[in-house]
């Protein structure tokens, strides 16, 4: 794919210090994983992928639908990844308002350090603003532009723009590597709401008009192209009809319907319990799945619910034992002992052969109301507080009839 888009509803507030300092430490850690495993181009492909990116923002806690997700994944993976940006080979610059107008001076410095031509990669970042916020004139204006940049040259780009007459936000997505010309066909479709009249000068039914501009300004006319999209609905809760009920149940008979003890050989994930072994599960599909496995984000909610609540409370203890895992593996992998690292691949890859011969039942709303119910037992969190234990007895979770 050469480019998406995704319209979000607009959320304003800030991400809480609990969970912003978890996001980046889970964040950084599914880079590095990544990194390690495939390499940093495969890092951009991820990056560049709409639907991968909302899953992203919603196995780390953030509010699955909300146009927030996007903010504060840049910034949690921003403080997480620069640090160690010698290590890793990645750089990430720009960010929201104030940040993003300081990308060509970031990314001028990398090219210092790096020694990649610099203004070459100023003008990309300059293009890919202007072609989003000018070339097509949609009614969201930019205001969030970040520029993730390996050493070798490559690049992505997730930028964000807002339309505050209906409270929504559009974010785009850039990957240099099938990018041929930033005239000719950068994206890949369009497809969305039907918002009214654009103007939208990268179609290519645009030739005639954009033939008048360019005889003007004496330039050479360029062919253009399409953008993809998908839009996340307006309303809060996480619902049946926005998962894949199979996908989902498999993940959770992982966890719940199997002792763990029984799979040592398969998972080497001695002593963990069946709700970490759900949230590795999801993380571990965000790491090692394939494209066609993420056009139903709303699912890695399920991974540690959200910070609104929706759809449960964000389990704190399960996170940091999420994060403890993942780091212990990455660690013991570059020491050259990748068991737990496999391990936790072969998660993903087990829940996706359990998919083949499994038909859920209605379990949805149970599992929701289970993990709410339960959510004070590891340390539930949302905005508004912590978890409380719930009144009379707790839902008993059934996956199958």
């Amino acid at each position: 794919m050469k480019r998406g888009s995704a319209d979000l509803p607009l959320h304003y507030g800030t991400v809480p210090p609990w969970l912003a300092q978890r996001m980046s430490l889970l964040g950084g850690a599914i880079v590095e994983a990544i990194i390690l495993e495939y390499g940093r181009p495969a890092l951009l492909q991820r990056l560049s992928d709409p639907f991968w990116f909302q899953s992203l923002g919603c196995v780390l806690g953030m509010d699955w639908h909300s146009s927030g997700i996007t903010t504060s994944v840049m910034n949690a993976l921003k403080k997480a990844v620069n640090v160690r940006s010698s290590e890793l080979g990645v750089y990430i610059c720009g960010g929201r308002g104030k940040a993003s107008r300081q990308t060509p001076s970031e990314l001028l410095e990398v090219a210092e350090k790096t020694g990649l031509n610099g203004e070459e990669l100023v003008r990309c970042s300059k293009l890919s603003a202007k072609v989003d916020n000018t070339a097509i004139q949609d009614g969201f204006q930019l205001y969030l532009h970040s520029f993730v940049l390996t050493k070798e040259g490559e690049w992505a780009v997730i930028q964000q723009g807002m339309k505050t007459d209906d409270r929504m936000a559009r974010r785009y997505h850039w990957l240099s590597s099938s990018l041929e010309s930033f005239t000719e066909e950068p994206h890949t479709s369009v497809c969305g709401k039907n918002q009214g009249l654009i103007l939208n000068l990268t179609d290519k039914l645009a030739l005639p008009t954009k033939d008048g501009i360019l005889e003007l300004t004496k330039e050479n006319p360029d062919k253009l192209m399409k953008e993809v999209s998908i839009i996340m609905p307006r309303r809060h809760d996480v619902r049946a009809e926005d998962v894949n009920l199979k996908r989902l149940g498999a993940a959770l008979i992982l966890a719940h319907e199997t002792n763990v003890s029984d799979m040592e050989s398969l998972l080497l994930l001695e002593g963990v319990g069946p709700r970490t072994v759900q949230s590795l599960t999801l993380v571990s599909e965000v790491i090692h799945g394939t494209p066609s496995r993420f056009a139903d984000p709303a699912r890695f909610t399920f991974a540690h619910g959200g910070k609104d609540g929706s759809p449960f409370p964000v389990p704190i203890r399960i996170y940091d034992e999420t994060i403890d895992i993942l780091d212990k593996a990455i660690h013991q992998s570059k020491l050259g002992d990748k068991d737990k690292s496999e391990a936790l691949k072969n998660l993903s890859k087990v829940s996706g052969e359990m998919e083949k011969g499994y038909t859920p039942n209605n379990y949805f709303d149970d599992l929701v109301q289970h993990e709410r119910d339960t959510s004070y037992k590891y340390g539930g969190k949302t905005v508004w507080g912590d978890a409380q234990k719930p009144k009379g007895k707790g839902t008993q979770l059934k996956l199958w009839d």
